[in-house]
């Protein structure tokens, strides 16, 4: 039996620099000390782009829009046995000054610098993707 795709959503959020930010996983959560892109699950009735934009809002403590959000690119995997598919937007305008509420540590980078990060592995393929987008 074919088992339905746990979607997840994520924003490489760039600023004036060109910078991507990234966030490290809490050690105690699954995946810890990874670093990922902030987002999270799609929940039920619920758009990817306003997951994505709930999700920023509980993780940064920062408010965009539908229109804000540019689709880049996906990656598949697997967690925890479960097809796994992870949806990436660009986001360059938001308001609110991005505040980590969870992450263990946080950075902004250059996309050739997210070579260098250890990363979930449905993650990693979102990088060099980037790396030619930006």
């Amino acid at each position: 039996m074919t088992q339905i795709p746990l979607v997840v959503v994520a924003a490489a959020l760039v600023d004036a620099q060109a910078r991507i930010f990234v966030q490290q996983r809490p050690a105690d959560k699954n995946m810890g000390g990874l670093w990922e892109f902030p987002g999270g699950k799609v929940e039920q009735d619920e758009t990817p782009e306003n997951a994505l934009i709930r999700e920023l809002q509980e993780e940064l403590g920062i408010a965009t829009e539908t229109a804000c959000l540019a689709p880049a690119t996906f990656s598949t995997g697997d967690i925890d046995g479960r097809p796994l598919l992870l949806l990436l937007y660009v986001c360059r305008k938001w308001s609110g000054t991005v505040r980590p509420t969870e992450a263990a540590d946080s950075r902004w980078l250059r996309s050739h610098e997210l070579f260098a990060l250890d990363m979930p592995p449905a993650d990693e393929p979102l990088v060099a993707m980037l790396d030619a987008l930006l």
